[in-house]
């Protein structure tokens, strides 16, 4: 296990409810020396996954490679998690979300169990704060798939366990992470590769430059004017890349950003919860597509990448996404891979990495 991964017994700041909970959590563990390189935090430093934020560079490199073990060694975890319960209230429907964390917790030897909350949102019925004091004496862990970033920000604040944002309107913390997996394993050290980013610049766009800007790689977002990523997520990313030396670069122009790429990436146009934007949006969006002109733009090398599900014929083309070029289903398959070790970390699986098995 590399230092990083058992760096940071120092917290991460995030915020006034984060520093609340990291002195109920973790006090015992301030100051104390990192640890030995293939042990990993007993206690992880950072309480929730609400934000890629919450993370920072330490955090996002820790994950990564955690993740890169596991999926290397997934039979060495089997027992890893055994007796823990993970809880997931989803308000949009799911596919690969759904069944990457109950897979994954499984496969960790706990128990997953899923409320589909699609009907109505998740304080609708109950005051937040008061589900939050029902499950943490509950469960051991809570996903949460929310159109409100401040829903699962609010469940973070009251519940003593961990929180996961699985998606929000804001955010999508585990897709970048995976999404960053899967580029580590195609290039190696992402810190001289460029993502070119085109078309909506939504919650995926959002988890992407933050981490990008962890891991001080470089990252191109265009889209159509009046479309452009959140200023306040942009301000963070910058901040973060000052430490890091990541590069960020916001455009308008997809031909720019793609030139010379390693990667091009693009999501659906209009983002759950949007529908009635789907024309107007039909409207601007066109000169976004990632067809095979603009990957020939980039470099020979580039992948072509999509969190999915793809709206084929409109925000990419048929011909890219069933390309060689194409790593699509390698993100998918990596959303596993991922948020196995986010659970791992956030739950304490353990102090010290177990022994290599011989049947992994």
């Amino acid at each position: 296990m590399s230092q990083s991964v058992a760096a940071g017994y120092k917290s991460q700041p995030a915020g006034t409810r984060a520093q609340k909970k990291e002195s109920k959590l973790n006090a015992h563990v301030h100051g104390r020396v990192a640890a030995a390189p293939e042990r990993v935090p007993q206690v992880f430093w950072c309480p929730d996954l609400v934000s890629t934020r919450d993370l920072g560079p330490d955090g996002v490199d820790a994950v990564l490679h955690l993740a890169g073990v596991m999926k290397s060694r997934p039979a060495d975890f089997r027992r890893a998690l055994t007796g823990r319960q993970m809880v997931m209230f989803f308000e949009k429907p799911s596919l690969r979300t759904r069944l990457t964390f109950e897979a994954g917790m499984v496969s960790l030897g706990g128990t997953a169990m899923f409320v589909d909350q699609t009907h109505e949102r998740l304080d609708a019925r109950e005051k937040l704060s008061d589900v939050a004091h029902n499950l943490e004496r509950w469960v051991d862990l809570i996903v949460l798939r929310t159109y409100l970033q401040q829903t699962i920000e609010g469940m973070a604040q009251h519940a003593s366990v961990p929180v996961i944002n699985a998606l929000s309107d804001l955010e999508h913390p585990c897709q970048a992470l995976a999404d960053y997996l899967t580029l580590t394993e195609r290039f190696g050290d992402v810190k001289d590769r460029c993502l070119a980013y085109v078309g909506d610049g939504n919650n995926v766009a959002h988890s992407l430059l933050l981490t990008c800007a962890c891991l001080g790689s470089r990252i191109r977002v265009a889209t159509p004017a009046g479309y452009a990523p959140d200023p306040q997520i942009v301000a963070d990313a910058r901040e973060i890349a000052e430490e890091t030396g990541a590069e960020i670069d916001l455009l308008t122009d997809p031909h720019e950003a793609a030139s010379g790429a390693d990667a091009i990436y693009t999501d659906a146009w209009t983002s759950m919860g949007q529908e009635q934007e789907e024309d107007e949006r039909a409207e601007i969006f066109p000169p976004y597509q990632v067809n095979t002109n603009l990957m020939a733009e980039a470099a020979p090398h580039a992948v072509f990448m999509h969190c999915l599900p793809a709206h084929r014929g409109l925000e990419v083309t048929d011909a890219v996404i069933d390309s060689p070029q194409s790593v699509v289903f390698e993100q998918a398959e990596n959303r596993l891979h991922a948020q196995k070790a986010i659970l791992y970390l956030l739950l304490g699986g353990g102090d010290r990495l177990p022994a290599r098995s011989a049947h992994a």
